[in-house]
């Protein structure tokens, strides 16, 4: 069963998120652990390395590296019961219309990511995730077309470089925005991606209208409660282990330079967040498998994807 007990791991994040706690004392560089999130994550690591049930404590995916292996898992479709107030990882479900090296539609990093995730999220914050009967996170898969999506506060969506949106779900899309939504998409890379991208959510929110940004390291999403002081550049795992472990580039000088960028509603809110020529996603659904892949990588990854969701809950 491709699962580890978090335990394993929960130490070696502990020690490795030398990033700061703003509630902590913010640019005064003082470290995670000191803060109210270090000692609730301090707690629940104590309690597993003292044995606690595992009936309760939730497991992480491990792939083909770990000695697990993911294969293409079905579409775990959003129903109404899913929602009750907690936190679930909605990811959005979309055809694709063109393929990109790597890439595997709508399901890249499905449902490692969406699983580890929000198993950290639950340990580094007091957010309530949502968990199923086996009290493991629940996630689920929205189709841009269900009503559902309305359920949803925040949407995941990567490779977003291959999307090609009906009218319908570009009207859906356009009311979840204005609604209050915020869609994040990640992990699609170079410049006929972007292009592509930018072309399918200009359809949906009209750049003259709605432009597409650069978001400084000065936004409060870089400081929801971590302070991040630049967006990295995650290759894949594959990809990482077939150059030598040294290159991050997965385009080449095409994807040299990371573009973290967004578009605003009219008071400055953020709806869409975009991260691209990085794999962020990838630091979750892979931490299990290489030690050093999970040291160099899933730290970063995991502070930014606290910071962003706590921006998306409370804007």
């Amino acid at each position: 069963m491709p699962f580890a007990p978090r335990a394993v791991r929960s130490g070696v994040l502990w020690r490795c998120l030398g990033l700061r706690d703003r509630h902590a004392g913010g640019h005064s560089g003082r470290p995670v652990g000191l803060g109210q999130v270090g000692r609730l994550v301090a707690a629940i690591v104590v309690a597993l390395a003292l044995g606690a049930s595992v009936a309760w404590a939730q497991r992480i995916w491990v792939g083909p590296g770990g000695g697990g292996s993911f294969g293409r898992m079905k579409p775990k479709w959003a129903r109404l019961a899913d929602f009750d107030g907690t936190f679930l990882y909605c990811r959005g479900y979309y055809e694709s219309a063109r393929y990109e090296d790597g890439g595997m539609g709508w399901w890249t990093d499905y449902p490692g990511a969406d699983n580890n995730f929000s198993v950290r999220l639950a340990e580094l914050t007091r957010v309530h995730v949502k968990l199923d009967a086996e009290r493991q996170p629940n996630f689920v898969v929205v189709s841009l077309s269900d009503p559902l999506l309305y359920r949803c506060p925040m949407l995941f969506m990567e490779d977003v470089g291959t999307a090609e949106f009906t009218a319908e779900e570009k009207q859906n899309l356009k009311q979840f925005f204005l609604k209050g939504g915020f869609l994040w998409v990640d992990d699609f890379w170079g410049s006929s991606a972007w292009d592509w991208w930018a072309r399918e959510i200009g359809g949906v929110l009209p750049p003259g209208e709605f432009p597409i940004v650069d978001i400084p390291d000065s936004h409060p999403i870089m400081h929801a409660l971590y302070d991040v002081k630049e967006i990295p550049q995650v290759p894949s795992i594959n990809f990482w282990y077939r150059r030598g472990r040294r290159q991050t580039s997965e385009r080449g000088s095409d994807s040299a330079q990371v573009h973290f960028r967004g578009i605003q509603d009219a008071h400055g809110r953020l709806m869409v967040l975009m991260s691209h020529n990085t794999d962020i996603a990838d630091t979750w659904e892979r931490e299990g498998e290489n030690r050093e892949y999970f040291a160099k990588f899933s730290p970063a990854g995991y502070a930014i994807g606290v910071n962003v969701v706590l921006y998306a809950m409370t804007h």
